[in-house]
């Protein structure tokens, strides 16, 4: 089997790992695929954390604070590949090690090893697990995004890592997006032009330059993104997209007052648009509210971020994590503000101050593992020198990341009587003509689901109606739906509307089978 024939079957993996198991799965996250419902309410399922977090600690001369991180397993040999920041600050003699990457891997994602790599000594420790180092230029490197590309056509370049430093660029020194090439995620190749993308850097509330400014003020850059990085592969769109933090003017004008959500996208790693807003914090944000930054991933049609919301005004600046969904990419729906999808942890905890997520979530058969790195402390108000800090992971199950269940109790003037725990999903028409199999991922452990067909007007048919459903029952990823006698391969080929019979149960997601 030649090297191209293996890496197309690597892209395969990777690709299928997060795309839905079955041909066709809706997520009831939001209501694209959704008619209408009645008597019921959306609820999100959070992360939970793994137990033994953290997974990785500072235990290393070079590790006063870690945090940002990126992973990637191998789809085909199940190894984890994990790169994290490590701060050192006043511990490093030598200015390019204050703030590094550093590599880290494991077999099944839980007990990670650092291996001596002897790239990068620090100070006198001659083996390391640091695979990249700062330019020593006016501020510290920042943040390792890693992608791997394995249809990449340069061999030495299927390892992708976009980070934040300082850099020459025409006899001046400018901030901003710097890129690096990897063949195997160890040995990494700085590009030597850099930046690629220049970003900003000043001052808080630095008056915004005119066009013809020179100095300093070529640091200045309105709307453009900030020291943040993190890209993922936009499979729809076929490019790399960098979501990140993003300055936007104050009250009076003047720069550097709240990071909002940036975007800027990739063909080739190197040549980058110009920034992009996207989103900024909006009315029902407390005033001391912003975002740190802003990962994005694609998964199941959906575009979803682990937007980390920073809050100045508490406890040194606490980042809690909150989940976003889009369609597109470029308008966001933020329907879970009332709950965090991973809040920062409990007191004496690791990460009671901080989370800081990444594009990189790792799909497995029946879970979403979510890795982060967490501070004890706020994010900006902290000594990043002397503080708690460290690696985890959180997880839901596969397809769960909110679900629909009906309302406690629906009394409505026009219902005969309350009902209790039920109400109903109503589908938009689908076609099924190739469809042998429906399942459900839903939790109906305290009580049932039914299921019913109807035509594209509304009217239900006769064999597949809520009374002929054998009522599913029990916690389930995939409970397989079926009808007295009846399956949808019985039926003519057109278009249906599938309606789901909720009593005290919750539902997630969908699926339509063809095999």
């Amino acid at each position: 089997m030649n090297e191209k024939i293996i890496l197309v079957m690597l892209m395969v993996l990777m690709l299928a790992a997060y795309a839905p198991a079955a041909d066709k799965t809706m997520l009831f996250v939001d209501d694209h695929d959704v008619l209408y419902r009645s008597g019921t309410e959306r609820v999100q399922n959070p992360a939970k954390r793994f137990a033994g977090n953290p997974i990785i600690k500072q235990d290393k001369p070079w590790e006063a604070a870690i945090a940002w991180v990126t992973v990637h397993r191998n789809a085909a040999t199940g190894k984890y590949q994990l790169w994290y920041q490590a701060y050192a600050g006043v511990r490093a003699k030598d200015k390019r090690f204050r703030c590094v990457v550093c590599y880290a891997e494991s077999n099944d994602g839980i007990r990670f090893t650092k291996p001596d790599l002897g790239l990068f000594p620090f100070n006198d420790v001659k083996n390391t697990n640091i695979v990249l180092i700062a330019n020593a230029g006016h501020s510290d490197r920042y943040a390792n995004a890693v992608v791997f590309d394995p249809l990449d056509k340069n061999p030495d370049r299927r390892y992708k890592m976009a980070y934040t430093d300082f850099a020459m660029d025409g006899g001046k020194e400018y901030p901003g997006l710097n890129v690096a090439f990897s063949p195997d995620g160890i040995h990494w190749t700085k590009y030597p032009k850099a930046p690629v993308l220049r970003t900003s850097y000043g001052d808080l509330e630095s008056p915004v330059p005119f066009t013809d400014e020179t100095g300093r003020k070529w640091w200045d850059n309105p709307l453009s993104m900030a020291d943040a990085v993190d890209v993922f592969y936009d499979p729809v769109r076929k490019v790399f997209v960098n979501y990140a933090k993003m300055w936007i003017d104050g009250p009076a004008g003047g720069m550097y007052w709240k990071h909002a959500m940036g975007r800027t996208e990739s063909k080739d790693f190197i040549h980058w648009t110009d920034a992009e807003l996207a989103l900024t914090p909006d009315d029902l944000d407390a005033p001391s509210v912003e975002f740190h930054t802003s990962p994005v991933f694609y998964y199941n049609r959906r575009y979803f971020c682990l937007n980390q919301i920073l809050n100045r005004g508490v406890g040194g600046g606490v980042i809690n994590i909150e989940l976003m969904v889009s369609r597109d990419g470029y308008a966001w729906d933020r329907p879970f503000r009332k709950e965090f999808f991973l809040p920062r942890g409990e007191a004496g905890q690791f990460d009671s101050g901080s989370v800081f997520t990444n594009s990189t979530p790792v799909v497995l058969d029946n879970e979403i593992r979510f890795y982060f790195g967490g501070y004890g402390s706020g994010a900006t108000g902290g000594d990043d020198e002397n503080m708690q800090s460290g690696i985890g992971f959180a997880t839901i199950q596969r397809d769960r990341f909110a679900g629909i269940r009906p309302m406690a109790k629906s009394d409505q003037a026009t219902l005969r009587k309350p009902l209790e725990h039920i109400g109903q999903v109503t589908l938009k028409p689908v076609d099924l003509s190739n469809v042998k199999n429906i399942s459900l991922n839903a939790d109906a452990s305290n009580g049932s689901i039914r299921v019913e067909l109807l035509n594209s007007r509304g009217r239900r048919i006769r064999g597949f109606s809520a009374d002929d459903c054998e009522p599913v029952k029990g916690d389930s990823l995939a409970h397989r739906v079926a009808w007295k006698g009846k399956a949808p391969a019985d039926l003519p080929h057109t278009e249906y509307m599938i309606r789901i019979h909720l009593d005290n149960a919750t539902v997630y997601a969908i699926s339509l089978d063809s095999h």
